[in-house]
């Protein structure tokens, strides 16, 4: 089982769970956040660590977002690996707790 970054880190960006991954699990994309589930070994650092509380593990994603696991999964094998923090996107404020965020991904 793997965690899943989920909608809410559209636009934010937040890579506070990024610092306390241990295998280097996430991947960065222009403005979203993934975990690949085939390195991530369940630890549960990242969860708490989400300012946006996008992160779930796959067993507890919402039935509205069930669709990111394959996302996750897909995108994970394009972007590359981050393993420091950075900066949250500048909009990140104002876009965190927006609803229907999918089409505003940058792929």
């Amino acid at each position: 089982m793997a965690f899943v970054v989920t909608e809410n880190c559209i636009r934010c960006k937040y890579t506070d769970c990024v610092e306390v991954c241990p295998v280097d699990c996430f991947h960065e994309g222009p403005n979203f956040l993934v975990i690949d589930p085939e390195e991530c070994i369940d630890c549960t650092l990242c969860e708490p660590e989400c300012p946006a509380n996008a992160i779930f593990s796959e067993d507890d994603v919402p039935p509205e977002f069930q669709n990111y696991i394959k996302l996750n999964a897909e995108l994970a094998k394009q972007w590359p690996v981050i393993t420091e923090r950075i900066d949250p996107l500048p909009e990140a404020k104002q876009w965190d707790g927006v609803k229907d965020k999918l089409p505003h991904l940058f792929r």
